[in-house]
């Protein structure tokens, strides 16, 4: 099947990624955009993996302020060159991760983040919860796993779905940008204000 021009721009569009990338991945795909966009994902995903461990000494801070002025948002955001730091795909990252993190309130970056007793406060709380049902102990183990992911989906900023697009986590948002950019990309820390609100 031939692959058109219009189709590799639309993928394109779509993920970032090269035009040969893109080329091959709607061939692989036979023509299909949302085959070759997973097969896309994919292959990015493992680049970002790759260059993981790469130092992130340069970046920005993202910033918003949300309507009204009562509700504020600082987000370091890094990545390995200050040639990228500058690039409109970085720049948006950091300006969407400030957003997101004023509409969904997170508590920590990711999930290493996460205190080890506050870890076990709530995996106490989920237990003592279903202790009196009956059922087995294998069952409530897998119910309160469950339910410490839903927490980590709530708390923890990486594990969030995107605001912009809930199908896509913004660990997931944070590895597209790092491929398209073509560094590795890393969210440090982040300060939540909210007027009145001492301890946010």
């Amino acid at each position: 099947m031939a692959i058109t021009a219009e189709q590799v721009k639309a993928l394109r569009d779509r993920t970032g990624a090269g035009f040969m990338e893109c080329k091959a991945a709607l061939t692989e795909a036979g023509g299909d955009m949302e085959d070759a966009t997973t097969l896309l994902r994919k292959r990015g995903l493992a680049q970002v993996a790759k260059r993981a461990g790469r130092s992130t000494k340069e970046g920005l801070i993202g910033s918003y302020v949300h309507t009204g002025a009562k509700v504020g948002v600082l987000v370091e955001v890094n990545c390995e060159s200050d040639f990228v730091a500058r690039t409109p795909e970085f720049q948006t990252l950091a300006r969407e991760l400030a957003m997101q993190i004023a509409a969904t309130i997170p508590r920590w970056v990711r999930r290493e983040d996460v205190p080890a007793a506050e870890r076990d406060r709530e995996r106490a709380i989920y237990r003592a919860q279903f202790e009196s049902s009956g059922k087995p102990a294998q069952v409530i183990d897998k119910i309160v796993e469950g339910k410490l992911e839903s927490f980590y989906q709530a708390a923890v900023l990486m594990d969030q779905p995107s605001i912009r697009d809930g199908s896509v986590t913004v660990a997931q948002l944070v590895a597209q940008t790092a491929t398209k950019v073509g560094e590795n990309v890393t969210v440090t820390r982040f300060a939540r204000f909210k007027v009145g609100e001492s301890d946010v």
